[in-house]
């Protein structure tokens, strides 16, 4: 099983990159936030491989909290590596988290390739997710992800709705609890 590579990139694309270790260039299927976060050419990524019947496919990380949640989502029934990508693709893991906090069906169903079933199947699954991801992560991770939940327990408080509060959230990059409410607010005013 290989579970991490370290190595030039030779060839990147906003799906997939071209790793070069020794002499062997492997194929590793990427997320748009481990795309956009990706160094120039010497990268250390974390992948998960996964055996189909036609083809030997690696997935590779920046983030180990990525990694694990996509290693949670393809164990749902009905949630294969595509979706499971797609979702990293559209949201971070604190984000993700916050979205399965707020039980946000239309934040689930944002992502293109889920469908009202498939969202509320992985909201069922996915339930205490956000405690999850705290125990598992790093300290800046998990006191963002901690600063998210607190901004949309205060804005739900407030008495706005769970799906505009994950919309208003998921569109800000603060990390302070304080910023993110001051932040939501002013967006959640124009929607």
């Amino acid at each position: 099983m290989i579970v991490g590579l370290k190595g030039e990139v030779v060839h990147k694309e906003p799906s997939f990159l071209h790793i070069d270790v020794n002499g062997v260039v492997y194929e590793v299927f990427i997320s748009l936030q481990t795309f956009s976060a990706l160094p120039k050419e010497k990268v250390s990524i974390f992948t998960m491989q996964i055996f189909r019947e036609d083809a030997q496919l690696l997935f590779g990380f920046l983030d180990m909290a990525e990694k694990k949640m996509f290693e949670r989502l393809i164990k749902i029934n009905g949630v294969g590596p595509k979706v499971a990508m797609a979702i990293c693709s559209t949201y971070t893991p604190a984000q993700f988290a916050v979205v399965i906090n707020n039980n946000d069906i239309n934040g689930v169903k944002k992502v293109p390739g889920i469908g009202p079933k498939s969202a509320g199947r992985i909201l069922v699954e996915l339930n205490g997710f956000d405690t999850e991801l705290l125990a598992q992560s790093d300290d800046s991770t998990s006191a963002n992800t901690q600063a998210y939940a607190q901004a949309s327990e205060a804005l739900e408080a407030l008495g706005f709705k769970k799906d505009k509060i994950s919309k208003a959230l998921s569109s800000l990059d603060e990390e302070d609890t304080s910023a993110l409410v001051k932040g939501a607010l002013k967006l959640l005013q124009t929607i």
